[in-house]
């Protein structure tokens, strides 16, 4: 109902009934018990689509984490047990009529995210219920109660109790939903809850959460690509050796956390070069990008340079010396290309261990043999050539023994 008021479209529309879960059940042919002990049955319509419906219900006893209801309550009593005055509103599709309680399309017209009744309460009774008012007052750009506020600050401590689970939904729905994710943060932060739930991003600057806010830039994507970018930058706050465990930690997949956590990694490794050298040079030569890739790795390589981007124009915003933006857009065509045309890794070699074992070079000076050859092909691409690079390689070895 609180999106319909704002005028906003592709609506989410919980269902609401005095009807019991079983009854609910039987009315329908098909249906899912995705929550029945909370009062929700999954409906299955024609085309296969669910609906959750829930009966009106009220808390019987909650830990600020886990709740136990009970039934056959008013539609009123229903709301009362409702996070914020926004999100309880009710329309009766049957009648038209609009109920609402606690006054949330005053707090809709007026900007305000405001807890339903006594804030302390509301926030006791679910943890993550503090985290969800700052979602929304990011994502509308609204101010929140000053009340809701204090209350927050104040459930910060207790956030523990809160499963990692429900920690990292909460926050890739920050990261999807909300247009400035680095507002929500920034109140995270302030409110205590980053030290709390991410200690290692806890100090993030204000220059790092309005990296954030700029991660919709050319060639980003949207989506699940953005999704990511923004994790990515969320997480280049922390140190880079323990950004994959930090994000397990939080249950993320372990493919999610290993390509953030690598893509951190490589930016914390050359962001320093790539700043100096693209502030004093708009166009670094080809030899530049093709090592900046054989470091970042092909295929991570226009990730990384997106994570520096969205930290450059941040830092130029705020009046620093950083790449500036047309330069920076140049360099990522060229950058991107060479990577996928040009020799940056080993296995790009016109040689490799046998034909070195060939020459006489094995073991350990086979190895560093290589990576001799991958940096002489990465300054001259030309070089790559079978015969050319053997010659390199008895001379590279020559000189080693003299």
């Amino acid at each position: 109902m609180r999106d319909a008021l704002l005028g906003h479209q592709h609506l989410d529309w919980d269902l609401a009934t005095a009807a019991r879960p079983q009854q609910v059940r039987s009315l329908f042919p098909r249906t899912v018990p995705v929550g029945i002990e909370f009062g929700t049955v999954g409906v299955l319509d024609v085309n296969g689509v669910m609906h959750e419906v829930t009966t009106f219900r009220r808390d019987v006893h909650t830990d600020g984490r886990h709740a136990v209801v009970d039934f056959g309550v008013s539609l009123d009593e229903d709301l009362a047990r409702r996070d914020l005055t926004i999100n309880a509103i009710a329309f009766s599709p049957s009648t038209g009529e609009i109920r609402d309680p606690f006054a949330g399309r005053a707090d809709l017209a007026n900007g305000i995210v405001r807890a339903v009744g006594e804030p302390g309460e509301r926030l006791g009774e679910d943890r993550l219920r503090g985290l969800r008012a700052i979602r929304f007052a990011a994502r509308f750009g609204f101010s929140l109660d000053a009340p809701t506020w204090d209350a927050i600050v104040a459930s910060a401590p207790h956030l523990t109790r809160l499963s990692a689970e429900r920690v990292k939904q909460e926050i890739e729905k920050t990261v999807e939903q909300v247009r400035y994710p680095g507002r929500a943060f920034r109140l995270w932060r302030e409110c205590g809850a980053l030290k709390v739930l991410i200690p290692a991003i806890s100090s993030m600057t204000d220059i790092h959460l309005a990296a954030l806010d700029n991660t919709a830039l050319p060639q980003t994507g949207s989506g699940s690509g953005r999704k990511i970018l923004r994790l990515t930058v969320l997480f280049s706050a922390a140190p880079a050796s323990g950004v994959t465990d930090g994000l397990r930690a939080l249950r993320f997949s372990n493919a999610d956390a290993a390509w953030i956590g690598s893509i951190v990694s490589r930016w914390s490794a050359l962001a320093a070069e790539m700043r100096s050298t693209l502030v004093a040079s708009n166009h670094p030569a080809d030899a530049v990008l093709r090592r900046w890739a054989a470091i970042a790795g092909r295929t991570r390589l226009a990730s990384v340079l997106r994570l520096a981007n969205s930290h450059w124009r941040a830092e130029r915003d705020a009046g620093l010396a950083a790449p500036a933006a047309a330069c920076v857009g140049s360099v990522y065509r060229r950058a991107v290309r060479i990577a996928y045309r040009d020799p940056i890794e080993i296995a790009d070699l016109a040689v490799n261990g046998r034909d070195l074992e060939r020459i006489g070079i094995s073991g350990p000076a086979a190895g560093q043999t290589l990576r001799y050859l991958l940096q002489t092909v990465i300054n001259d691409p030309a070089s790559n050539a079978h015969a050319i690079l053997l010659d390199a390689a008895r001379k590279q070895v020559s000189h080693g023994r003299e």
